[in-house]
């Protein structure tokens, strides 16, 4: 049997699936995360640049560099493992270990990244996070009494995950060293792949939470353009209905506030649709760690729909409100242009009527001047005949008044023939 010829890209697919697992954890250790993206078009950016900057912090400890175009790199760099993912629009970095610091949610864990190589990162911070997991007491009043002692109250989010093999906590709040707090308490007989998934979820649902709500922030800045837009167009809707306004001045006007509305659409569809998505894993994120309620608390479920749920509901309700607006000045352009269309088309129409007049006016000047010419013609003419044949009077017995009468009818009928027979011709 001969060979199966495989498509160039079936090992590189299949494998890109498997490209990416999650780091093992076993409890206590803490995990620092961080999360960078480039403040403009960060979709187009040099993407060997990223790498570069993990290389660089890779031969600070000695470790081995990633393959030419790698999008993602696990290893370990002297007491930490580290784990990078290049993603569409941020670089993240995960590093962790057993080793706990002097106390809890310690910033010292994000010395493994130096200030200089932060300061040297292609792109700005959208998120860093200290992660602390512990062993879970066997009293849930404890864990009570740590929540209190390491959150605020007020916003935080805590629920059991993943069957009751582990209780998640947030307060989604930044702290004074600048980072995110999520902490989780592993029962005893977790395995260390799955710590390692919870902790894995926590950091998406935080990177993609705060990459969603640029869209937010993006509405925010464009509120006040499409308030002004809106106005301006609902005036000039209202300015259709005068018939004094002069229709092309006020088509002219709709015409540019609908190139304004398809720039902002054009600048924002990106960002609209990322928003979207990044909405979508968020979701999916929490549905994943299978939540069941702590004490009565708030779960990232609840906290999502009454914290994060109206910031997307908000960018989703400017999305279509831009959507709409754009239509709104497609149509009243279009009812406009027609409008034109049928004023010019009356213009047309009157001047046409009065080219008909003036061609009639014109035909009979042209007749008036034909039978001028006649007469001209026929009074020269008869001049000459009368020259000609003066000086037959005395030999047929004719006056020359009475040979000038006989002559002129002749005459006048023969150029009037010759002048028809050349409009004719000319015709």
């Amino acid at each position: 049997m001969s060979p199966i010829t495989d498509h160039p890209l079936r090992y590189k697919l299949a494998n890109e699936l498997h490209a990416r697992p999650f780091p093992s954890m076993t409890a206590p250790c803490a995990a620092a995360y961080l999360a960078f993206k480039q403040p403009n078009d960060a979709v187009s950016r040099d993407r060997s640049v990223d790498l570069a900057h993990l290389t660089r912090l890779l031969d600070r400890h000695g470790a081995s560099h990633p393959q030419p175009g790698a999008t993602h790199w696990y290893g370990q760099i002297g007491k930490h493992w580290l784990k990078w993912e290049q993603h569409t629009e941020f670089v993240t970095y995960t590093a962790f270990s057993t080793a706990n610091g002097e106390r809890v949610f310690d910033p010292s864990v994000f010395d493994i990244f130096p200030s200089e190589w932060l300061d040297d990162a292609p792109g700005q911070r959208i998120t860093s996070v200290v992660m602390q997991v512990v062993e879970r007491p066997a009293a849930d009043a404890e864990v009570t009494e740590r929540l209190e002692d390491w959150f605020v109250s007020e916003s935080l989010a805590v629920s059991c995950v993943l069957d009751d093999h582990a209780i998640v906590a947030g307060d989604f709040r930044i702290d004074t060293s600048g980072h995110m707090r999520f902490a989780v308490f592993v029962s005893p007989g977790t395995g260390a792949r799955r710590t390692g998934r919870i902790v894995q979820r926590l950091c998406e649902i935080e990177t993609y939470k705060s990459m969603s709500m640029l869209g937010f922030a993006r509405v925010r800045s464009l509120q006040p353009k499409l308030n002004t837009l809106d106005t301006r167009l609902t005036g000039l809707m209202s300015a259709m209905t005068d018939e004094s306004a002069p229709a092309e001045r006020t088509l002219h006007d709709l015409l540019t506030i609908s190139a304004e509305l398809e720039t902002l659409s054009a600048k924002s569809s990106f960002r609209f649709g990322a928003t979207g998505a990044y909405e979508a894993i968020v979701n999916q994120r929490i549905e994943a760690l299978r939540e069941a309620r702590f004490q009565g608390r708030q779960s990232f479920g609840e906290f999502m729909m009454r914290r994060y749920e109206p910031a997307m509901r908000t960018v989703k309700s400017a999305e279509g409100r831009l959507a709409a607006m754009s239509n709104r000045s497609i149509r009243a352009s279009n009812l406009l242009r027609t409008r034109v269309d049928v004023e010019r088309s009356a213009q047309n129409q009157a001047l046409l009527e009065s080219m008909d007049k003036r061609s009639d006016l014109q035909l009979r000047l042209q007749r008036t001047v034909e039978g001028l010419s006649v007469v001209a013609i026929s009074y020269y003419a008869v001049s000459l005949a009368g020259y000609l044949l003066y000086p037959l009077t005395d030999a047929v017995g004719v006056s020359k008044g009475m040979l000038t009468a006989l002559v002129t009818l002749p005459v006048v009928l023969l150029v009037w023939w010759m002048i028809r027979r050349l409009r004719a011709s000319v015709e």
